[in-house]
This record gives C-alpha cells, sequence and structure tokens, in this order.
C-alpha cells in the first residue's frame, strides 16, 4: 500500500543517512529532520551524540535501537508516530536497515499506516566501488562476511565464481584471513581493500589477492575496511552456470 504526505498525517518515521567517517558527509535535508524530530532513535547513543552535538542539535530525546532490543523498541516507536511525533532513525554509519539495525522498525510501521521516508546520503558501498576501479555496472553486496572461518571461505568461494563484482564488509581482524583464502583459491584475482573511508587516512589497496595478502602481511590492518571482489566475467548464452573466458 502506498502512501503520500498528503494521505498520512499522523506522524512520520524518517532513516537518516549518517556519515561513514567524516562528518562533514551529511546532507542539509538530514540535518534539518534530526533538528526537527521529537525523538532520535540510534544505534549507540554514545556515538550519535558526537555527531549531534557537532551540528548543534538538541532538544530531541535519544533513544537506543540496536539488534538486542529493535523487536520490543520498534512497537513503541510505532506508537509515538501514530501519536504524531516525527521520528528520526540514526545508524552509527551509512544507512540504517543496511547492514545496520532498523529493519524490523520499517516493518512495524508498514503494516501500521506510518510513513516512512528514507534520506539519502554516505553509503560505504558505493563509495568503495567508485573508487575500487572495478566494474560497477552490476555487483552484489554481502553484508559483513561470517566470523566462521568455514562459512566465511564459502561466501569468499561463492564470491569468485559471480558474475558480479563482490561487495562485502570485513573485520580489521579477519581481513587478513580472508585475502588468505582469496589468494589459495584464485591468487591472480584482483581484489581491492578500502579502509577508513571518508577520514584522514583513507587507503585503497589494489591488486590480486595474493599481491594485497603479501603487501598487508604480517599486519595488523586498522580501520573499517570494505573488501571488493572483481566478478568471474559474463556468462556463455549456453550453460547457466559456465563462464566465458
Amino acid at each position: 500500500m502506498s502512501s503520500t504526505i498528503e494521505e498520512n498525517n499522523r506522524g512520520l518515521v524518517q532513516l537518516v543517512c549518517s556519515p561513514i567517517g567524516n562528518l562533514g558527509d551529511i546532507t542539509y535535508r538530514a540535518v534539518e529532520s534530526l533538528k526537527r524530530a521529537d525523538l532520535i532513535v540510534c544505534e549507540d547513543t554514545r556515538h550519535s551524540r558526537r555527531l549531534l552535538s557537532h551540528y548543534e542539535i538538541n532538544g530531541s530525546e535519544l533513544w537506543a535501537l540496536h539488534e538486542h532490543n529493535e523487536s520490543k523498541k520498534a512497537a513503541e516507536v510505532v506508537e509515538r508516530a501514530l501519536a504524531g511525533q516525527r521520528v528520526a532513525v540514526l545508524s552509527d554509519a551509512g544507512t540504517p536497515t543496511i547492514s545496520d539495525p532498523g529493519f524490523r522498525l520499517v516493518n512495524h510501521c508498514i503494516p501500521a499506516g506510518v510513513r516512512v521516508e528514507v534520506l539519502p546520503g554516505a553509503c560505504a558501498i558505493t563509495c568503495g566501488l567508485a573508487g575500487s576501479g572495478m566494474p560497477t555496472d552490476a555487483f552484489y553486496f554481502g553484508g559483513f562476511l561470517p566470523v566462521k572461518s568455514g562459512k566465511r571461505e564459502r561466501i569468499l568461494s561463492e564470491a569468485l565464481v559471480r558474475i558480479e563484482t563482490s561487495v562485502f564488509f570485513e573485520s580489521p581482524h579477519r581481513v587478513l584471513k580472508s585475502l588468505k583464502v582469496l589468494a589459495e583459491l584464485d591468487p591472480e584475482r584482483e581484489v581491492c581493500v578500502a579502509r577508513e573511508l571518508t577520514k584522514k587516512f583513507e587507503t585503497y589497496h589494489r591488486g590480486s589477492s595474493k599481491e594485497l595478502l603479501d603487501s598487508l602481511s604480517p599486519g595488523p590492518v586498522k580501520g573499517e575496511i570494505t573488501l571488493l571482489i572483481r566478478g568471474a566475467g559474463k556468462r556463455k548464452k549456453a550453460g547457466r552456470n559456465r563462464l566465458q573466458e
């Protein structure tokens, strides 16, 4: 069911895209939304207070909304919105619901008739893609790579046969392990480790999986990591799973 501002005046929930590192990467619209909000729900109140303080945003009620309390808090947020309050949803970095809390909240709002708006902004996925030098016409985003080695190896193996560029978020403590898996499976595959995007020490490490493993070892690798893997290429018309040379 669709809704417009005119059709639904019972409150508003806005998903506000926050900076992924550089505090300057926030839109005028996002700042205005946060200033006008009656309630701001955020992944980590301590983290969000730094952003709010930087833009002199105060006076709004602040709630924590994370994976452990989202189901319970979502119903309370919907009640506030239905009562006519404006609610802004803020994740620590990037867009709420994209590898961050907010999915359950949106799915509480929709059947209740609460209007949901998304305010776009900085995104590590598209930022990493644009700077990687890899094909961007089609890509696969796999979120955070699993902690368990077996699952991580399976997902990385799937990325190597996928046609499109694959994008993952990875922990700096495990990125060398992921590169080791890639180097063992396909040492010549082009990989990019995009580190600390938009921050002072932003770095794009580009090369084959074997080259990056050698250059980044023994570590440690620090900062937020976006891992990109070049796709295997176009499929042949005959044979759905066969890759074109």
